[in-house]
């Protein structure tokens, strides 16, 4: 049974696992064997989150970190997910057989199968539109029947590309969103939940990268009229929580704003 918009009723619960957490600044490797053991407290869940650019912290030095498409990363990132028996999620730089360079969430499967998304909107503050080429296209997962539309960190200031236009029960964000706009987050996040009618979860990471940048954390799960569910604060680690597709469905039903909102396209 699917509500007025798409969202099915009856599959089940998605159990959720953020993992908030400090990155060692450029070093692959070592951020690896730092995620390891996090994501084993992680096991059970469905969905298993990491930071945008989990392997390297939010760096400009494309052309020396990057890994290829089948990199150690994405390999180790496969091996995760099969072990956990999860989808396991969070972006890395990528040199794309194109040769361009992309901030990429893969998203591991436990079949060993692979997907991704690339970051559409490039942080031009800090220059990464100089160091990385934008993704072109919008992404939809499906896990346990959920619709999951991922984005990256900056994605989030733009509305329209996070509008759900089809039935998405739950937007994903993934980031590396600095203390000093932290404001911004708190505020920007329960918008797009409210406006979407849908589930938000958001995962930021903490510490102090290499450029002397502070994050506070704040990753936080938000229910579809944007109350929260679950709010991390500046604490490390990993935090779980189960999704109700049936309270999604239910209040959709009940209030169905989607009926009237503007139509548009949107060109790439």
């Amino acid at each position: 049974m699917r509500d007025l918009n798409g969202v099915s009723m009856n599959k089940p619960d998605l159990d959720l696992a953020l993992i908030q957490t400090e990155l060692v600044w450029q070093d692959p490797a070592a951020n690896r064997a730092h995620f390891e053991p996090l994501l084993a407290q992680a096991r059970g869940a469905d969905l298993i989150v990491l930071p945008e650019m989990f392997s390297t912290g939010f760096s400009m030095e494309s052309a020396r970190l990057a890994e290829e498409e089948d990199g150690p990363t994405s390999l180790w990132l496969q091996q995760q997910a099969r072990q956990l028996e999860a989808v396991v999620t969070g972006s890395l730089i990528i040199r794309a057989a194109d040769g361009s360079y992309r901030n990429r969430l893969l998203w591991a499967r436990p079949d060993g199968s692979l997907a991704h998304y690339d970051k559409r909107h490039l942080f031009r503050m800090a220059g990464e539109d100089q160091h990385f080429s934008a993704g072109e296209q919008q992404a939809l997962f499906e896990l346990k029947g959920w619709r999951i539309r991922p984005l990256i960190c900056y994605d989030l200031r733009f509305p329209v590309w996070s509008r759900d236009a089809g039935g998405t029960d739950l937007l994903l964000y993934t980031a590396n969103w600095p203390a000093a706009r932290r404001a911004h987050w708190n505020r920007l996040l329960p918008a797009r939940a409210i406006e979407n009618q849908c589930y938000v979860a958001a995962l930021n990471r903490v510490g102090r990268d290499g450029k002397g940048l502070d994050y506070a954390g704040d990753s936080q799960v938000l229910d579809f009229q944007g109350d929260c569910l679950l709010a991390c604060e500046d604490a490390d680690g990993v935090r779980k929580l189960s999704l109700d597709p049936r309270k999604l469905a239910a209040y959709r039903e009940h209030f169905p704003a989607f009926r009237d909102a503007d139509g548009f396209v949107l060109e790439l």
